[in-house]
């Protein structure tokens, strides 16, 4: 497993908010979901994102993609200066900005919305609605706003979203998460690449012949007992030499990203499955309950079992 595959594999989209919006100008949409991401797509016609606190609006033309990491709201529209006319807040509800609900005005079929049937612009719309943990370097590791011009060569992904997206089938949903997951991917891969973008240190570590090898080994098995000295030996260099270049490369020494890498791991499970803080602590390579406890409540300032019954960060 590499470092992203890994960092994704976790928050995997589950139930996720997907949709057709179509719409015919004048509209705008007001985004106050508080969602982590969304992805939109335009298939057809124009949109403009207008990001909040004063960024320049971007315009989105068909096959390309944007990726808007929240919290923040922002508003999508036929252009800039449109005002808003319907707002989207947590859990996909739609209103006016007085609170009048629209969801079923603007029904238009099967996960299709929007103002009008035959609008001229189409965007698809995919909503992570809940955070991971393991997902927080990535977050973090990303713009409020991240573009990605098709430059007139849409990928085959957006296409295939769209053909499955109002379709009303068993086990429908699950295919639209994996689609989902699948562009998210593609984008993030499309966009760590470019010359000039600003990648987390740990993705541009992966080029690295020893230190990548370490981070993979580190993720694939974090209930291994880890030392710095076994992890020397199994990516052939010295102790001290692996130290430095990992805490150079990666931005912390290795126990430490394995620390916070173990503890991203249990959240997941600890809200995703019914085992044990026990059973938790071992699968992540802790070998009593206790010591795990304090460890993530330490980092976390929360205890697993508050974590669980979502009572959130103080």
């Amino acid at each position: 497993m590499d470092a992203l595959a890994g960092l994704l594999d976790g928050p995997r989209a589950r139930g996720a908010f997907l949709l057709r919006m179509v719409m015919e100008p004048p509209w705008s949409v007001r985004i106050e979901d508080r969602a982590p991401l969304c992805l939109m797509s335009v298939t057809a016609g124009e949109a403009w994102i207008v990001p909040a606190a004063g960024a320049e609006p971007v315009l989105l033309r068909p096959g390309d993609r944007a990726v808007a990491r929240g919290p923040e709201p922002y508003t999508v529209a036929d252009l800039p200066d449109t005002e808003p006319r319907a707002r989207i807040g947590p859990g996909g509800t739609c209103t006016t900005l007085h609170g009048e609900p629209l969801s079923q005005s603007m029904d238009l079929g099967v996960r299709t919305w929007g103002n009008a049937p035959d609008g001229s612009t189409t965007v698809l719309v995919g909503t992570y609605l809940l955070d991971g943990e393991i997902s927080g370097r990535l977050l973090d590791a990303l713009p409020p706003l991240l573009v990605l011009p098709s430059g007139g060569r849409p990928g085959p992904l957006p296409a295939l979203l769209d053909d499955e997206i109002a379709r009303d089938e068993p086990g429908q949903s699950v295919v639209l998460d994996r689609l989902l997951d699948l562009l998210l991917i593609d984008a993030l891969r499309t966009w760590f690449s470019r010359p000039g973008a600003e990648a987390p240190a740990w993705y541009r570590a992966l080029g690295d012949p020893v230190v990548g090898q370490a981070l993979r080994l580190l993720q694939n098995e974090p209930a291994h007992p880890w030392t710095v000295a076994a992890l020397a030996g199994r990516t052939g260099v010295s102790r001290a030499g692996l130290a430095r270049r990992f805490t150079e490369l990666v931005g912390e020494p290795p126990m430490a990203y394995l620390t916070g890498w173990r503890l991203a791991v249990a959240a997941d499970l600890l809200r995703e499955t019914d085992a044990t803080v026990e059973a938790v602590a071992h699968q992540v390579g802790y070998s009593q309950a206790f010591a795990f406890s304090t460890a993530f409540k330490r980092v976390r300032g929360i205890s697993p079992q508050d974590y669980r019954k979502g009572s959130g960060l103080p």
